[in-house]
């Protein structure tokens, strides 16, 4: 909204000044601080609001280390998350964006989602929440609606073979922000196309079309590529929206790993939306996926305001209301950048915490039937409480996964011309 007020204000009435929200890394750093201090301020007043409606976390006691001490914390906290996300975008975003409502809708539908999950646990005093039936079938209608969008809008394209011709002032690689004019620039790309291609990390000429998976249906396959594209995408916000969900046990460890690969999502959308970057980097140039910086400015504000309040002591915790969104957005966000294949490394953290509860299920199963006594692969699962059953303290473990987090941030964008 005051993207289009200050564009209006800077044609009509010149004031000095208002041009500067022209600029993605204005805007971007705008909307980080304004979320970072939204969630530190709101985060206040709805710890003290769920305290009075003794909206508390309900804690069984598994024999883990300072759990009971968490009893009574006030969960739902992912109220502050979305509204710090959610109102600096619709203040500082082009709102005719079709990315941009693609990732307030996500943001909006999986909050809810979540609030359900966590409305249901605390006042109806039922532990289980939503059934899993119930929040699967939620997260794959969002799934079909992201990847129907994507399949079919018409904004929706790439460009690839971005490049200069002869010469090109390289100043403008700063001063031209996103969807540089190509003329002055001197860089020049194809059409724009409607395309099913993602990157593939590590490998050069790095771009895998789903569309080729379904070649043997023979040579009209591409009109049927939304065969295999939709389920794609479905299973990827399901996987990470539930594999942030399963982080979320520990004070400060899912909201910090979060803030990690927001802000790297953030540099790869900056890359994707600027033809110079695009050229220099031998990738696919997205146009208007720029926009979507700002958005990760918000999202990674809202995240260290929201640390505030949940490190360690964790004065409110997030609950599903927060951590099924964080992951719906992490998903969408990389499917939209065509970076879903980075997920696996970018959201390691989350894929182990996945992968341990799997094995732990399906390592207790085999081995009763088996042996007709179950065993388990890990003290406990998901994998933090198994460090912490150990004996290790929650603050070292959410410290390390920090630091994992961190390392795995800079091989995601190490990728970028590691080929």
């Amino acid at each position: 909204m005051l993207y289009y007020l200050f564009n209006w204000l800077d044609k009509v009435t010149h004031i000095p000044g208002a041009g500067v929200f022209k600029y993605i890394s204005f805007r971007t750093a705008m909307a980080g601080l304004l979320s970072l201090f939204l969630s530190m301020i709101i985060g206040k007043y709805i710890i003290n609001i769920l305290r009075k409606n003794q909206i508390g976390e309900d804690i069984r006691d598994l024999g883990l280390q300072g759990q009971l001490e968490k009893k009574g914390t006030p969960t739902m906290g992912g109220i502050i998350i979305l509204f710090s996300i959610l109102i600096p975008v619709l203040l500082f975003n082009k709102l005719d964006n079709i990315y941009i409502i693609l990732m307030i809708i996500t943001t909006a539908w999986l909050g809810l989602l979540g609030f359900l999950d966590d409305y249901i646990k605390v006042k109806k005093h039922d532990k289980a929440g939503l059934s899993a039936k119930a929040k699967l079938c939620g997260q794959a209608l969002l799934g079909l609606c992201v990847a129907l969008v994507l399949f079919f809008h018409p904004d929706v394209v790439i460009k690839e073979k971005c490049s200069k011709p002869d010469y090109v002032n390289t100043e403008n690689v700063f001063k031209i922000e996103n969807n540089p004019n190509e003329g002055t620039t001197g860089y020049e790309c194809v059409n724009a196309e409607k395309s099913t291609k993602t990157t593939i990390p590590f490998f050069k000429n790095n771009e895998l079309d789903y569309a080729v998976l379904l070649k043997w249906m023979g040579p009209d396959y591409e009109k049927w590529a939304w065969l295999i594209y939709i389920p794609i995408i479905i299973f990827i916000i399901m996987a990470v929206s539930n594999g942030a969900n399963l982080t979320d046990g520990l004070d400060g460890l899912a909201i910090s790993v979060t803030a990690i690969i927001g802000a790297t999502l953030g540099v790869l959308a900056y890359v994707s939306g600027n033809t110079i970057f695009a050229d220099y980097l031998n990738i696919m140039y997205i146009p208007n996926s720029g926009e979507l910086m700002i958005f990760t400015g918000a999202l990674v504000g809202a995240c260290l305001g929201f640390m505030w309040w949940n490190c360690f002591p964790a004065q409110i915790f997030m609950g599903d209301t927060g951590s099924l969104a964080l992951g719906g957005i992490v998903a969408v966000f990389a499917i939209i950048i065509r970076k879903e294949l980075l997920i696996p490394i970018l959201c390691g953290i989350y894929l182990a915490e996945s992968v341990s509860v799997l094995l732990q299920r399906g390592y207790f199963k085999y081995t009763r039937k088996k042996y007709g006594e179950g065993k388990r692969l890990f003290r406990m699962a998901p994998l933090h409480h198994h460090y912490q059953r150990a004996g290790m303290h929650e603050t070292k473990i959410v410290q390390r996964f920090v630091i994992i987090g961190l390392m795995l941030a800079v091989l995601t964008i190490v990728t970028l011309k590691l080929r």
